[in-house]
């Protein structure tokens, strides 16, 4: 799915994308949040959405005997794969935003 960004002709600026560290570390620090600065709101929300019902399905599902993270392990697997989505989705963002490069300000390969 691609973003629908408006034509310059009505003043809508188009922000540009953030650097894919950034992404990175939003991704990390706050689950989905990651698919949202990247123009992804509702994958990340979607995101959320099953990170916490999975840890609701596998806190209700194992015994009390169970460690913290083993309890909430279904949602902890979303949020680990939620991280390098976010940081991919941002990274190809980020090359298509950069402008192209011309053959002579490529350095040589020989």
């Amino acid at each position: 799915m691609s973003t629908i960004e408006a034509p310059a002709e009505f003043g809508l600026r188009t922000r540009a994308p953030l650097h894919p560290y950034v992404v990175l570390g939003i991704a990390i620090l706050l689950p989905g949040f990651g698919h949202v600065v990247s123009g992804r709101t509702r994958r990340g929300l979607t995101m959320q959405l099953f990170m916490i019902s999975l840890a609701f399905v596998t806190w209700n599902l194992t015994t009390p005997a169970q460690s913290f993270a083993g309890r909430l392990a279904g949602g902890l697997f979303i949020y680990a794969l939620s991280i390098p989505e976010a940081y991919r989705i941002a990274k190809l963002r980020w090359v298509a935003a950069q402008p192209p490069r011309s053959r002579a300000n490529r350095p040589s390969s020989s």
